[in-house]
């Protein structure tokens, strides 16, 4: 992982202040913001809107109706012991199909429950064993998602579901199964994310969010039937937790919703997290081979060529050299960029919907919060912060001004700059792939 970044951020504006800040840094022994390793097919989705969840997932041909519907977005149980409803319709070509009409997918995995909790023919969440169960949910949901086309930097939602939070042993071993559900999910390049009653076991993560006993999942997604939208202002959770992109909520619970003349039994959700990545298949619209290489723009070496009209998986897409009428470059599943123009998405001179952008997102670690900065350097102006926990959504790194042990300061989707240090990728030293330059 590298060396531990809990450090003091004070937002110096000159070089006597940030020298005096750099004084403070104590490293902590451990850290709840545990690094990712992304592999090279991968990226972070986005979902900021309205959701719904349904117990099986509807047919494609309700999915076309319910285009109606303000809803863009759906959870959808991948898999788990505990999962009450069969999935006839939930397959990888229903996957490819509902994410090509622009739907965006949250992916639940609803595995052993508490034993102060659930339904009384759920497996359990043993105090002995926690930690075992925790790592194999995230495989098994890893797995199960994989199948369905599900790629790496996907979010993966564990479903626990209320129980009694005057029971410690039960809470202790909630929270351990989370913790390693969470340690599993970063080691293999995913991010995590726990479903939680608010009023029943929310407040057990938050009272944890700054031990270092626990790895500290990415999102929270809470159950709270109330009719509100609202992603702040929940009792219990303190609005600088899970504060950057990183929350949900189920605000209505079952209840039946027609949209396009079909009738579904849903929950409500307001989302603003991170769901679920997938390809999206396209083709080489180019007369002769398309080059495939290391980075956007030509002067990066070819690592393959595609034959003229061959199918193409892309998973994202970002900014890089002009080709023609177009300055973005489509990041293919193997890792490799092609220039979209000679792709056949939607658009040859802008991003085209339903493409992600490219970004690996991270959790920062620091006592209070990092600045962010108009540019890599501490000489720029301060233009916001993140708090302790809070996701970096990287788009690019380059170098700048030297932050204790690193010059690599990131770029964040919405512009701005933070220092490489506070961020919780595989290293505070030098570049952290796969993230390009800028």
């Amino acid at each position: 992982m590298g060396i531990l970044r809990n450090v003091v951020r004070v937002g110096a504006i000159s070089a006597v202040t940030l020298a005096m800040s750099l004084a403070t840094v104590q490293p902590a022994a451990a850290n709840p913001s545990t690094s990712i390793s992304y592999p090279s097919g991968s990226t972070n989705t986005r979902y900021v809107g309205k959701a719904f969840d349904a117990c099986s997932a509807p047919s494609l041909a309700t999915i076309q109706k319910w285009n109606a519907s303000p809803y863009r977005s759906l959870g959808v149980y991948v898999g788990g012991a505990s999962r009450t409803c069969t999935q006839p319709n939930l397959t990888a070509s229903w996957v490819t199909a509902v994410t090509k009409m622009g739907w965006r997918l949250i992916p639940i995995y609803k595995g052993a429950q508490p034993t102060c909790g659930g339904r009384a023919t759920d497996p359990k969440i043993l105090p002995s064993t926690a930690a075992a169960q925790g790592k194999a949910a995230a495989d098994d949901a890893i797995s199960k998602g994989a199948a369905l086309g599900m790629v790496a930097g996907s979010a993966f939602y564990n479903d626990i579901e209320a129980y009694a939070r005057d029971d410690p042993t039960c809470r202790t071993a909630v929270l351990t199964y989370a913790s390693a559900w969470t340690s599993r999910l970063h080691a293999r390049g995913y991010l995590s994310g726990v479903y939680v009653n608010l009023l029943n076991g929310a407040a057990d993560f938050a009272a944890v969010y700054n031990s270092t006993a626990y790895a500290r999942p990415d999102a929270i997604w809470v159950a709270r039937y109330d009719l509100s939208t609202s992603l702040t202002g929940w009792a219990g959770i303190p609005n600088s937790f899970w504060a950057v992109h990183q929350r949900a909520k189920q605000y209505r619970g079952s209840h039946d919703e027609t949209w396009g003349g079909v009738t579904i039994n849903i929950d409500n959700d307001q989302f603003d997290a991170p769901v679920a990545t997938v390809r999206y298949g396209y083709t080489v619209t180019s007369s002769i081979p398309l080059n495939a290489r290391s980075g956007p723009s030509t002067s990066y070496p070819i690592v393959k060529t595609l034959p003229s009209r061959s199918a193409v998986s892309v998973l994202c897409q970002t900014t890089g050299l002009k080709v023609v009428t177009t300055s973005v470059w489509d990041r293919l599943s193997d890792g490799t960029y092609v220039s979209d123009y000679y792709v056949s998405t939607p658009s040859n001179t802008t991003f085209s919907a339903p493409l992600p952008r490219c970004t690996y997102s991270y959790q920062v670690a620091v006592s209070g919060n990092v600045n962010l900065r108009s540019g890599p350097g501490t000489q720029y102006a301060i233009v916001g912060s993140i708090p302790n926990g809070g996701l970096a959504a990287v788009t690019c790194q380059q170098s700048g001004s030297l932050v204790f042990t690193t010059r690599i300061w990131d770029r964040l989707d919405n512009g701005k700059w933070v220092s490489d240090y506070y961020v919780m990728n595989p290293s505070n030293t030098t570049y952290s792939g796969p993230a390009q330059r800028c």
